[in-house]
């Protein structure tokens, strides 16, 4: 696999995991003990952490990135495998 391939795919990895980290770890206004600015919604979060949300992510990319590559590698996990129809 070539290097732009895997740079790639780590970037899909990337972003499918900021949609799996983003809800943990939120707390709403009420939970933190603020009050709420008028018109804001109930379940807004109170504050958000770019930086925490990122390295979270990171890791977990990162990660799963590694189990991607070592299937590639391996071949744990093939298509033919993954054929139920024939």
């Amino acid at each position: 696999m070539r290097w732009q391939s895997a740079l790639a795919i780590y970037i899909l990895f990337w972003v499918f995991s900021v949609f799996f980290v983003l809800p943990f770890g939120v707390r709403t206004a009420r939970e933190a003990g603020k009050e709420l600015v008028p018109g804001q919604a109930e379940s807004a979060p109170a504050e958000f952490d770019f930086w925490r949300m990122a390295r979270r992510t990171t890791i977990v990319a990162t990660i799963a990135f590694a189990i991607f590559i070592l299937n590639y590698i391996y071949g744990w996990v093939t298509t033919d495998m993954l054929d139920w129809v024939n």
